[in-house]
């Protein structure tokens, strides 16, 4: 009441503080994992696996970032690649600011390079934060001028006053957001793609038949007379277009593989990636909208987030894709896991993930996973296994929101985004 008749003045202040986690304490003494990487190949380049060995699971992480930062190389040879420095590696800006945070707090105002910061918190437990905050009340120069003698009534101190909404990131974003973080984290980097794709690579790319259910048109929105031209190089057209014939004995149609449609899937766009680049090992993701036209449903919509994430390496396996979904969820929260065999039209052998439900007490389904044919990788040069997996976004928001209803996120009802937990 005095604030609102403006006889006091209220001000808040809010300091942060910063000191290293347990990880960070970590990096600190030891080095981070592309310093130890760096400092395993001082004397000479050494072999994937020989520093897989010695770091272990912080071998795709020390990869990723000494790249990042132009530290090392990878030579590759007839049997195995190896790798070694590029030129001097001088210290990388994260540990210019491990070194200047020390095992003391720090202010958050006293840091300089933001941009490292913001590198150094989307690693697990390196950075900790800690809020205080500072209250003050002082009287107004209106305050002052009260003769106290004159002033009528009693004040009520318990009168209410009006609730404050603080802002806040849309519940869907915040698990878009973190799917990304774990990605990055685990040493996968994000690859882009239109959502308007050549039915090439949405379709044939994958070894789908053109007759297939799914090209029809209830299942796939097709962008009316609008057809692709350069899409894809004259190899790999032939080679996909050779694979049909052989494997689904028809003739393939180069007209039906220019019809542009919305992507159905994220995977267009990781094949189209593997194709075009050709790596050896490497971890990718791609994350956006999909588009199916479904009728909208409590748990179908027509457009909706979907992930996916890609390994490819010499000796991958099976197994190897089993523990990264394993982990994958782990770090999201869901612990009760299960694998069941499935078909899917481009993975052989292919999983389907489910995880277990305390509060509707039975088994989801939530992503699906294999090894791509080799009806989709030979065509497109790819020799190496690859490993896929993904699913909906929306499906793991609605486990950690507590939803029975996938629409509810695009309800804009203010009461539940006001209130909505973190996780239920």
């Amino acid at each position: 009441m005095a604030e609102a008749k403006r006889f006091s003045r209220y001000t808040r202040n809010e300091k942060t503080f910063l000191r290293l986690g347990k990880n960070g304490l970590d990096a600190k003494n030891n080095g981070l994992p592309e310093r130890k990487l760096v400092n395993e190949i001082q004397e000479g380049p050494k072999s994937f696996e020989e520093i897989r060995n010695v770091l272990k699971s912080d071998f795709n992480a020390a990869i990723a970032n000494a790249k990042k930062n132009d530290w090392i190389q990878i030579e590759k040879g007839e049997s195995s690649s190896k790798i070694s420095l590029k030129g001097k590696a001088l210290p990388s800006p994260e540990e210019k600011l491990i070194d200047f945070l020390g095992a003391e707090e720090k202010l958050l105002n006293d840091i300089e390079d933001i941009d490292a910061l913001t590198l150094l918190k989307k690693r697990p437990d390196f950075i900790t934060e800690n809020f205080t905050k500072f209250k003050t009340i002082s009287l107004s120069e209106k305050a002052k001028d009260i003769d106290v003698d004159s002033s009528t009534g009693a004040i009520d101190v318990e009168a209410k006053v009006p609730v404050t909404y603080v802002a806040r990131i849309h519940p869907l974003k915040e698990t878009i957001n973190e799917i990304r973080e774990i990605f990055v984290s685990l040493g996968f980097s994000e690859v882009l793609g239109n959502l308007a794709q050549p039915s090439f690579w949405n379709f044939d790319a994958l070894f789908t038949p053109q007759d297939h259910p799914a090209r029809e048109m209830q299942d796939t929105f097709y962008l009316k007379d609008m057809k692709a031209s350069k899409f894809a190089t004259s190899t790999q057209i032939n080679q996909v277009s050779r694979s049909h014939k052989k494997g689904w004995r028809y003739d393939w149609n180069m007209s039906e593989a220019q019809r542009m449609a919305l992507r159905t899937h994220t995977t267009c766009v990781t094949i189209k990636h593997l194709a075009d680049n050709k790596p050896d090992e490497s971890r990718i993701f791609s994350l956006g909208r999909v588009f199916r036209n479904e009728k909208v449903s409590y748990k179908h919509l027509a457009e909706f987030n979907q992930v996916e994430g890609v390994v490819i390496g010499k000796n991958v396996t099976l197994r190897d894709l089993m523990g990264l979904q394993e982990e994958f969820y782990r770090r999201i929260g869901l612990t009760k896991i299960k694998f069941w065999p499935t078909f899917f039209p481009y993975t052989e052998p292919s999983l389907q993930s489910m995880v277990y439900n305390d509060r509707l007490g039975k088994w989801i389904e939530l992503f699906g996973m294999g090894i791509f044919r080799p009806e989709v990788t030979k065509p497109l040069g790819i020799t190496k296994p690859v490993l896929a997996w993904g699913g909906g976004i929306e499906r793991i928001a609605m486990l950690k929101y507590g939803l029975d209803d996938v629409r509810e996120f695009y309800n804009n009802n203010l009461n539940w985004l006001r209130s909505a937990t973190k996780c239920q």
